[in-house]
């Protein structure tokens, strides 16, 4: 699309147009038709969607929400064959803003018009002849079962997505772009306002999707080709074009929900091993370091950032698997996914940002990481970042570094003020050992002292574990590192980890 028409593509996708115009009018569509509209509206004043919705439709309770459901013989692409299926969300409860749908066919961008029959109400109060649009957007493929159409991902409110691999349950999200993230003055959210679904060609495995970003901040351009499977995988294309200078912008932004597990329960009375969505930050930098980071409920907010130059990925992850990890019938924590980053192209200099914010209950999402670019990004410009994003088991390269299994911590027996600290390593360089392995803890940190080191094996996790002390003294934080290590040097991936009192 060429950008002197870019004014007139932005009426066609429902911005202004109204019902009538919306259901017929069809526009040109290719690569760059988004990244053209969102260049063109960054040099507009923000102007947000509409948020007015009918009264039966207003101040909606959670039940009456879900009791809008969507009926699936309506879904987009029913019936064809084609291996994927499309259904809406209707506006209301938490989601009031209208976001445009749009089908491209042939090279043709077709407005989705709202429709009250697509639905299903418990409460036929519920149901408007108001052409109220739609809240977002949810995939559907046979990805457990041939033949059977199951959800496997989902986007719904500002410019939040989350998708599941093969036999998992939802748990993280991921975002378009983060701002502000952790900053006392406030976070903005940007906002997903506009989707377009390329109608999928008979036996192909992926689905395109592309998405407008806009916020106060910045306009965005993203095409996602999504292939669901035992991985569920999505290559990322996104174009920023900021409206002003951001200095604390977040790329590739992931969600999650840190509850408690045997690092830090002091504060929780429960009677599960652990609940979470995921249990570290896993990085793999620029240099080869494999990092994981345990993360933490913290009393206080924290933020650590790990900097880096062209980082080959990094991650939230789910690493225990076991039913018994969570003995959950209920929430299957052990079915959540990790999801890993692998940048594409040169992200040159930068830090994978961790915000850990303290939370009562396992109801509220307190965990974000994200990529920061070292670099402000300054107003009038246009930032490209092109990344995969893997929603799975675990990370989808094999490493040969024994990994961390688990860290305990609890009081140490002698003083109070004293932690003790367990750490499980599992993996490759445990398999084939000589008569009589020499391994040792290497392990440093900012304040206090680490004593007493032991490392011994444990049979019945077929690994080792290293046990010490750690006495802060007067220290109100400190980072603690350690990596198992053998006559030859390292053999596992780096344990990092941030106490506080």
């Amino acid at each position: 699309m060429k950008a002197g028409t870019a004014l007139s593509a932005l009426s066609v996708v429902g911005f202004a147009a109204p019902r009538a115009a919306r259901a017929t009018q069809s526009s040109n569509f290719d690569s760059n038709t988004v990244r053209t509209l969102a260049h063109q509206l960054s040099q507009q004043a923000y102007q947000p969607p509409s948020q007015s919705l009918p009264t039966p439709l207003r101040n909606l309770n959670f039940d009456q929400y879900n009791s809008m459901t969507y009926r699936p013989e309506q879904a987009l692409w029913h019936g064809e064959n084609l291996g994927f299926e499309v259904e809406f969300f209707p506006r209301g409860y938490l989601y009031a803003p209208r976001i445009d749908m749009n089908e491209v066919v042939d090279g043709q961008s077709h407005p989705i018009a709202f429709n009250p029959d697509m639905f299903t109400y418990n409460d036929p109060a519920l149901r408007v002849n108001d052409d109220i649009g739609f809240a977002g957007l949810r995939l559907r493929a046979p990805i457990n079962t041939p033949g059977v159409m199951e959800e496997f991902c989902v986007f719904l409110g500002a410019s939040y997505f989350r998708a599941v691999a093969k036999g998992q349950t939802y748990g993280l999200s991921a975002r378009g772009f983060a701002n502000g993230t952790g900053d006392p003055t406030g976070e903005e959210f940007a906002l997903f306002r506009a989707f377009w679904l390329e109608k999928p060609k008979a036996g192909v495995d992926s689905v395109v999707l592309h998405a407008l970003l806009d916020s106060p901040s910045l306009t965005g351009a993203f095409r996602f080709t999504i292939r669901p499977g035992e991985t569920t995988v999505f290559d990322v294309q996104s174009s920023l074009y900021p409206r002003k200078a951001i200095a604390e912008s977040g790329i590739a932004p992931l969600t999650g929900m840190f509850y408690f597990d045997a690092n830090d329960r002091s504060r929780v009375d429960d009677w599960r091993p652990a609940a979470h969505d995921s249990e570290g930050l896993s990085m793999w930098t620029g240099s080869g370091q494999q990092l994981w980071r345990p993360l933490r409920n913290p009393r206080d907010l924290q933020f650590s950032a790990f900097t880096d130059v062209r980082p080959h990925g990094f991650g939230l992850m789910q690493r225990k698997r076991a039913f018994t990890d969570f003995e959950d019938v209920a929430l299957n924590y052990e079915k959540r996914p990790s999801l890993w980053i692998e940048p594409i192209g040169d992200w040159a200099a930068g830090a994978v940002d961790l915000v850990e914010i303290p939370t009562p209950n396992e109801v509220n999402d307190n965990i974000v990481s994200f990529w920061r670019p070292q670099e402000a990004l300054a107003a009038g410009r246009e930032y490209v970042f092109t990344y995969r994003m893997y929603w799975g088991w675990d990370t989808p390269w094999p490493t040969k570094l024994a990994r961390i299994a688990a860290t305990r911590v609890g009081d140490a027996t002698d003083d109070s003020h004293t932690r003790f600290f367990d750490l499980d390593f599992v993996g490759t360089p445990f398999d084939k050992l000589p008569d009589n392995p020499h391994f040792h803890l290497q392990c440093r940190t900012s304040a206090g002292e680490i004593r007493n080191v032991v490392v011994e094996p444990v049979e019945p996790i077929h690994g080792w574990r290293s046990t010490f002390e750690f006495a802060p003294g007067d220290a109100k934080v400190a980072e603690l590192n350690c990596v198992l290590a053998d006559d030859n040097g390292p053999v596992s991936e780096e344990w990092v980890y941030r106490w506080t009192p």
